[in-house]
């Protein structure tokens, strides 16, 4: 049996500014953007985007239909990292996103960790971001076999 995860959905204000920052801030690229109904009759737009040159899991973003849902915006994980974002090039993406006034709340940091998978240390390179968009925490890291 194969399976993988289709899309994570993120609770978002609004369509368009969440669309804004994964799109300019994030660099990412947008699959869909389709008029739906919501369970409640409401019109709302399904919108799906994904990293750049991605071919996993994409993240569908749902506007918040109830007072209970938008309590949850920007905390949905209770305040542990939300997105976990691997790269081919950390350094790269990272200069890219200061440029994009993505603000980090530390300095990235190389390190190595042993692979249990791979049975060998390997480096790798994290940064950790605290945004104003949607998700307010999101890490990424590049591993160097």
């Amino acid at each position: 049996m194969a399976q993988t995860l289709g899309y994570v959905a993120l609770l978002v204000r609004d369509y368009d500014e969440a669309l804004a920052f994964f799109t300019h801030s994030l660099g990412f690229t947008v699959i869909e953007d389709t008029v739906a109904k919501d369970r409640l009759g409401n019109d709302k737009r399904w919108v799906l985007v994904s990293p750049p040159g991605s071919r996993g899991t994409s993240l569908l973003l749902a506007r918040a239909s109830t007072t209970e849902e938008a309590s949850r915006i920007g905390n949905q994980t209770g305040g542990r990292v939300f997105l976990f974002l691997h790269t081919d090039d950390f350094w790269r993406d990272y200069q890219e996103m200061l440029a994009r006034g993505v603000k980090f709340i530390k300095a990235p940091r190389e390190s190595l960790r042993h692979s249990r998978s791979l049975r060998r240390p390997i480096r790798q390179q994290m940064g950790s971001a605290r945004t104003e968009g949607p998700p307010q925490r999101l890490k990424w890291l590049k591993a160097d076999s």
